[in-house]
């Protein structure tokens, strides 16, 4: 899936466990395979969205942090 296809969800400037929660709450809303592109500017989130994801059906596509911003690309696992 193309980035142009996939949803953003901006939650710069929030704090664990906000970003967890929000990304949670949007991926409910998603179909299995779609994908999700995550900004965030919290440092913890790194270890964040990597233990979501390894506890979760969800897949971490790939991160990466630029300027002070995290992106995380995620596809919606089953159930």
């Amino acid at each position: 899936m193309s980035r142009e296809l996939a949803r953003e969800l901006d939650v710069k400037g929030l704090h664990c466990p906000l970003p967890i929660l929000r990304t949670r709450r949007q991926l409910d809303h998603m179909k299995a395979g779609e994908e999700l592109i995550v900004l965030v500017t919290d440092p913890a989130s790194v270890i964040d969205f990597r233990h979501f994801c390894n506890t979760t059906a969800h897949e971490l596509l790939e991160h990466s942090a630029e300027g002070g911003v995290f992106t995380y690309r995620i596809r919606r696992g089953e159930g």
